[in-house]
């Protein structure tokens, strides 16, 4: 069988191309006249000619246009603005861990912030016509009702006792102490008990 295959290759590839040709016309011929395009006395082209077969158009591979650079950057910025904010914090489960950690920084900045504020309207004060004494302060929050008096207390001393507690944690982490995970929670669930605790007598004083 493998013999027979590989004459049957060796007969097909000798063949000439005239041969080829003389094989395959009259083959074409046959299929056209099946199809009903040509006549005995017409040609082929006869029943194109009367206009009952129409030719085929050529079809064409028309190539993409390439889009101009603005166009480009336009379509970068609108599939940013759909991607995922990251890192998302709606899917991430509150740990005390990370938590902790995020409120060191905010009452970092609502520590640093106001002070950079108040004193530089003290310091200009003069020139803007603003009365800012010690005395003026403790005569206008004098006349706070209590529970008001009791909130802005709380609220000033949050930060400054949380962030407090908290940056001596940090201090005993950098000795290299209570790394583990447990030391860890534990310390700082002590920091939030003891920020409500001294909040609410910093308050009450």
């Amino acid at each position: 069988m493998a013999q027979r295959a590989a004459l049957q290759r060796w007969s097909a590839r000798s063949l000439s191309l005239q041969q080829r040709q003389s094989i395959a016309a009259p083959l074409a011929v046959s299929r056209v006249t099946a199809l009903g395009l040509a006549q005995p006395n017409g040609g082929i082209h006869s029943n194109i000619g009367a206009g009952r077969i129409r030719p085929t158009s050529t079809i064409t591979n028309p190539k993409a246009t390439p889009a101009e650079p603005s166009e480009s950057m336009q379509i970068l910025k609108n599939q940013r603005l759909h991607r995922p904010v990251s890192p998302h914090l709606t899917i991430y489960q509150p740990q005390i861990t990370w938590v902790l950690s995020a409120m060191n920084r905010v009452t970092g900045l609502a520590l640093s912030g106001p002070l950079y504020i108040f004193g530089s309207l003290y310091l200009l004060s003069p020139l803007l016509g603003l009365k800012i004494t010690s005395v003026g302060m403790a005569a206008g929050f004098a006349k706070w009702p209590v529970i008001v008096k009791f909130g802005a207390k709380a609220l000033a001393a949050f930060p400054f006792v949380f962030h407090s507690l908290n940056g001596v944690r940090h201090l005993v982490w950098d000795m290299g102490w209570a790394l583990n995970l447990q030391s860890v929670w534990r310390s700082g669930w002590t920091v939030v008990g003891l920020t409500g605790v001294m909040c609410l007598g910093l308050a009450v004083i």
